[in-house]
């Protein structure tokens, strides 16, 4: 395979990981390509947390401090559907102490800091990838159009999310989506709740089912939902708002749930889809890679989706600057580097997703002791050590290490 130390890349998805990893490319000498499916840069998205990793690398790609910060003050709390309170646990006190911002925050502060060559086509998809020992052939469709066009590039990054196109189009027809069996509904509310405070967060987490409102500093809450489905194909047959109603059912939802699921379906914009991992033996082939969700998806409730994004970019152009003129061996490094991080994280979320959800009312009675002893001063960052799992949340990717 012959290859150059400066490319031409075609990065497939507008989104964190892409954004982060066509500006670091830019940084590193090489001529990035951005495709987005949309007509337009989204600029909605939900709530997230950024730990040590995603900080890091954003300090390293310049982009820290546009981000901001919009982590909350009061302690959450935990409550029933008849309203009784009980003290919750915040998610920024996790180890690691993570960062709350909104998905918009990302992804404006790293577009921002695109240079203004970087070639941008909205309406864009990837239908065909073929590659030969000098180049990547990708033949891209606009979508408003209609209109074919077929170029060659050096390298193909595929982050365009959990059901890649990229994915299919170069690794084949094997499914390597890994469904949990749940579902979530996430929104960004233009206003607070009545009777909630704007920074005041809370938890209603009952077998099979909860609802949380994640609140920021100055801004109005998210809220999401996630539930247990055993038929995901019937989620989707109906309206987001029935699925959910039904999931909270029968019993009557009482004021303050009846609140939060009027609220959602009066948010102007939100997503409603199925948790599932991305499970691959290998996130590159040839001249393509995977990054972000679209190959190893940790799911929300690892709370590591946007961190690892921009790590991953950050790293795949750090790796090819480190091996000019060695691709495969750039790819090797940077995939020897992510693998047992993305592992871990992995494999905290089905840790973590008992907390957001519990399965069972054996779980739930297992989650209520959990918060009770992460609550106590001496055992608290303990029990939060052993939900992590090993500290891999803050790993940095020092390149002076590689």
């Amino acid at each position: 395979m012959k290859d150059v130390g400066h490319g031409r890349a075609l990065v497939v998805g507008l989104g964190i990981a892409g954004i982060a990893t066509a500006l670091r490319l830019r940084q590193v000498g090489w001529e990035p390509v951005l495709v987005e499916r949309a007509p337009a840069r989204r600029s909605g998205g939900y709530f997230i947390l950024l730990f040590g990793t995603g900080l890091a690398s954003a300090q390293r790609l310049g982009v820290l401090e546009a981000i901001g910060d919009r982590t909350p003050q009061p302690p959450p709390y935990e409550v029933n559907r008849a309203g009784r309170q009980t003290a919750g646990m915040s998610l920024a006190n996790l180890p690691g102490k993570p960062r709350v911002v909104l998905r918009g925050d990302v992804e404006r502060a790293l577009f921002a800091a695109l240079p203004a060559d970087v070639e941008i086509r909205y309406s864009t998809v990837p239908t065909r990838i073929t590659q030969d020992d000098s180049a990547a052939e990708v033949t891209l469709r606009d979508t408003a159009s209609g209109a074919t066009v077929t170029e060659r590039f050096d390298l193909v990054v595929g982050a365009d999310g959990m059901r890649s196109t990229v994915r299919g189009l170069a690794f084949g027809p094997e499914e390597y989506l890994r469904p949990l069996n749940y579902m979530i509904g996430a929104t960004v509310l233009d206003r607070p709740i009545e009777g909630i405070g704007q920074d005041q967060g809370l938890t209603l987490a009952e077998p099979g089912r909860s609802a949380w409102i994640f609140p920021f500093s100055d801004h109005p809450p998210g809220l999401l939902f996630s539930y247990r489905s055993d038929d995901i194909d019937a989620e989707f047959a109906r309206p987001p708002i029935e699925s959910i109603r039904a999931a909270f059912g029968p019993q009557p939802t009482g004021p303050l749930l009846e609140r939060l699921l009027t609220a959602f379906e009066q948010a102007p914009d939100f997503l409603f889809d199925s948790v599932n991992q991305v499970k691959m033996p290998r996130w590159h082939q040839g001249r393509v890679v995977l990054v972000g969700d679209a190959a190893w998806c940790v799911t929300l409730y690892a709370g590591m989706g946007a961190s690892s994004g921009i790590a991953g970019g950050e790293l795949l152009g750090t790796m090819l600057q480190r091996h000019p003129g060695d691709l495969p061996g750039a790819l090797r490094a940077w995939e020897a580097r992510m693998r047992p991080f993305i592992q871990t994280e992995q494999d905290s979320a089905l840790i973590m997703r008992r907390i957001f959800t519990p399965q069972d009312r054996k779980e739930q009675i297992m989650r209520g002791a959990m918060l009770r002893l992460m609550r106590t001063p001496v055992i608290g960052p303990a029990m939060g050590k052993i939900m992590n799992g090993p500290d891999m949340r803050n790993k940095t990717f020092d390149v002076a290490a590689v």
